[in-house]
């Protein structure tokens, strides 16, 4: 999804991990190795965002993972709903002018069984705690040090 703002917009990534990998993707774009994710569309609250990237960008469905973390609120009612809370939050540059304010989520998944999102991405992979840090895969500091937390996270 494009830009809503040309200043600032809030995102979403999901962390995924399964039997000690966390999967991440290649962005075209954006020339680098991202956890799952992308832009809150305007009629969309933190969760519809979050399983709508997964479901387009690895294939993954909803009853194929679980949210690591909790809800602070349990009470759900008429017009009030109770959302997971984000394990990261920050605020990182896109571009000279544009920054994103990110949502972070640690998902576990029953299935390794992922599909590539062609348009957005060159590559989709699991990746060892190992290769987090190989210089092969040259992964940003921040997503290594947010990859390596949901490995920790999610046992």
């Amino acid at each position: 999804m494009p830009h809503i703002h040309k200043l600032i917009d809030f995102t979403v990534g999901a962390f995924i991990v399964h039997k000690h990998k966390v999967l991440l993707v290649s962005h075209r774009k954006l020339k680098q190795w991202l956890p799952v994710g992308g832009h809150i569309e305007l009629d969309e609250d933190l969760e519809e965002a979050l399983f709508r990237e997964i479901r387009e960008e690895s294939g993954l469905k909803r009853n194929d993972i679980t949210i690591v973390g909790k809800k602070n609120a349990i009470y759900d009612s008429e017009g009030r709903k109770a959302l997971f809370n984000p394990i990261f939050t920050d605020i990182h540059r896109i571009s000279r002018r544009h920054r994103h304010i990110g949502f972070g989520y640690v998902i576990k998944a029953k299935t390794d069984k992922v599909a590539l999102a062609e348009r957005e991405h060159h590559a989709i992979k699991w990746f060892t705690k190992s290769e987090l840090s190989s210089q092969k895969y040259k992964i940003n500091p921040g997503i290594r040090y947010y990859a390596k937390e949901a490995l920790r996270l999610a046992k």
